[in-house]
């Protein structure tokens, strides 16, 4: 029996200013897989992402999400959807427990069940005390833990997270990388980006490389690591990106903070 795939893009091409910065990607991804989605600045990676969740218009190329090409202007697959951006306002005068009840009503909940898994999850991430203070007052990583609730708060079978450990204390990252596998293993798809390589070579089960608008590598770790003569993520990403430059300017730079003027 064939399966439909979560994501299906084909030729995906966007332009902005001229220039292409989406160059013909082409990826399927299905139930379960967490995927590490990086490259440098620019390649391309947050407009993949905005042209998924409908932000980004003006593409070639298709695009599917649950088996449905996006451009038939039917917004419901969002509802199926959560998203932690890697920059998101919130609305600081309000408190979690106001924030995350209207988020929760966005997506279809009501506001009582909002407010009961709200509390719950605030709860399970050490935040019970601040449920009802007003955000303005929180810390990064305490408003990093909303914004995460706020995207698993209605149980969506697909994630998008840019940075999600941003801002959290080491024993909050072992939590939601531990939160991240046990959603994967039952059935959710995360799609994930970050620039710390080493969190991306250990929690996904498929990585994509992407560099120019363009895919370079696609695979687990294990299959990719043959392409770094140091067998690191980081080690492979410096050579399909061909940055090969950082020892050279390191020490440029250390030569001048040194230098006696």
């Amino acid at each position: 029996m064939h399966t439909v795939p979560m994501i299906a893009i084909q030729d995906l091409r966007m332009m902005y200013d001229g220039r292409y910065v989406l160059q013909g990607i082409d990826l399927e991804a299905g139930k379960g897989q967490i995927i590490g989605y990086i490259g440098p600045n620019g390649a391309g990676k947050s407009t993949t992402v905005k042209i998924m969740l409908g932000l980004a218009r003006g593409y070639t190329g298709s695009v599917s999400i649950f088996g449905r090409d996006i451009a038939d202007g039917d917004p419901s697959y969002k509802q199926r959807i959560g998203y932690v951006p890697e920059v998101a306002e919130l609305y600081e005068t309000l408190t979690a427990s106001e924030y995350l009840t209207f988020t929760g009503e966005l997506y279809g909940l009501s506001a009582a069940a909002a407010d009961y898994k709200a509390s719950r999850l605030i709860e399970a991430f050490g935040l019970k005390d601040a449920y009802h203070s007003r955000m303005s007052t929180y810390s990064k990583g305490m408003r990093q833990k909303v914004l995460l609730i706020s995207s698993l708060l209605h149980n969506p079978d697909l994630v998008f997270l840019d940075e999600p450990l941003s801002g959290l204390d080491a024993n909050s990252m072992l939590i939601v990388k531990e939160i991240l596998s046990r959603l994967a293993a039952e059935g959710k798809t995360i799609f994930y980006s970050s620039h710390i390589m080493d969190i991306v070579e250990k929690i996904s089960s498929r990585i994509i490389l992407i560099n120019e608008g363009r895919i370079v590598a696609d695979g687990h770790f294990s299959e990719l690591q043959g392409l770094s003569e140091q067998g690191t993520l980081e080690g492979v990403f410096n050579q399909l990106t061909g940055f090969d430059r950082h020892e050279a300017i390191a020490d440029e730079f250390v030569s001048i903070v040194q230098e006696v003027v």
